[in-house]
């Protein structure tokens, strides 16, 4: 890694094949910041335990999040890509950050108190959530965390733990990360809300060409006669081609559209061509990569080695400094 770069960390729960919308808000996003910073992706298999309860499903998650990242441009050589479980490090320094945040801090976080709401008995790994993605954080170093508007208090949580922690135990014990807000899009599903695996509306990134095309016909549209002009703006159709289709092909089709004579299903063709166009490439090698699971381990593992070197380091630090080892 540069040392002259700063670190970027981004965590991915392996909870579903991903879908497009996790390819648009999330993965394209996060591999542009390869271009200016030292990049850090776990697979975040300890975090999917609240939720995931069958092993050979969880072990199959992680396969297919791995392949797809790799597929869709990460290069394992420059970024280090790896499993949080393979760096134990980062539950040693969850239960440091434990004994300097304050429970009632946990109990607002979002993902508690909206299970709380909802009724349910949420389990301790719900609430104990904010401190492990904490550790992810500063086990690291990472300078910057890349987020969507909905995650910033989970990342002023791990600042504020970050910020105690060097209080009481000195400045530089860790490093307090600065939050990289990305405008990573919204990306809608085919009922207009947001795509999502548990609502059942979105296509998994390396769908087949068919399944693709199928998926982008199911998406709503409005109801007017192929000869009436038709209002582009806030289409699910036309905000998914903004995403995917160049500048000159997005006014072309805006015009089509208001002029009349161009009809919806012409709009999703236009998309599916634009998708198939992107994401075509990128099948091929994700069914390859998939196939070889030996070689995602592998690779997994490579990652593990080289962030457990910097894992190390930091709770060496943080052992000394809190009294637990001898100073050296």
């Amino acid at each position: 890694m540069d040392s002259k770069r700063k670190i970027s960390l981004t965590g991915i729960k392996p909870t579903h094949v991903p879908h497009i919308g996790n390819y648009f808000g999330a993965i394209r996003p996060a591999l542009r910041l390869t271009e200016s910073y030292d990049g850090m992706y776990f697979i975040a298999d300890y975090h999917a335990l609240t939720t995931v309860r069958d092993p050979k499903a969880l072990q199959q998650a992680v396969y297919d999040v791995t392949a797809t990242w790799l597929a869709c441009g990460l290069d394992p050589k420059s970024t280090i890509v790896y499993r949080q479980s393979s760096v134990p490090e980062v539950f040693e320094l969850a239960w440091v950050l434990s004994c300097v945040v304050a429970t009632g801090q946990l109990e607002r976080g979002h993902a508690y108190k909206d299970a709380v709401a909802k009724g349910d008995v949420p389990n301790a790994g719900v609430f104990y959530y904010p401190v492990l993605m904490a550790a992810d954080i500063l086990l690291y170093g990472a300078q910057v965390v890349p987020i969507g508007q909905d995650q910033k208090q989970h990342l002023e949580l791990a600042r504020d733990m970050a910020q105690r922690l060097n209080h009481h135990y000195g400045e530089g014990t860790v490093v307090v990360p600065e939050a990289l807000i990305t405008e990573a899009p919204l990306v809608p599903g085919f009922d207009g809300h947001k795509m999502s695996k548990s609502r059942g509306n979105g296509i998994t990134v390396f769908a087949p060409a068919k399944e693709l095309r199928k998926g982008v016909m199911k998406f709503v549209t409005g109801s007017e006669s192929l000869e009436e002009p038709k209002d582009p703006e806030g289409a699910t159709v036309f905000q998914l081609y903004k995403l995917v289709a160049t500048n000159e092909e997005i006014e072309t089709l805006a015009s089509k559209l208001r002029a009349g004579g161009y009809g919806w299903g012409h709009a999703k063709q236009d998309l599916y061509e634009a998708l198939e166009r992107e994401l075509g490439p990128f099948r091929e090698r994700f069914d390859a990569l998939r196939a070889d699971e030996a070689a995602l381990d592998r690779t997994l593992e490579e990652g593990a080695e080289r962030a457990r070197a910097i894992a190390r380091r930091t709770v060496a630090r943080v052992r000394a400094a809190v009294g637990i080892d001898r100073p050296a």
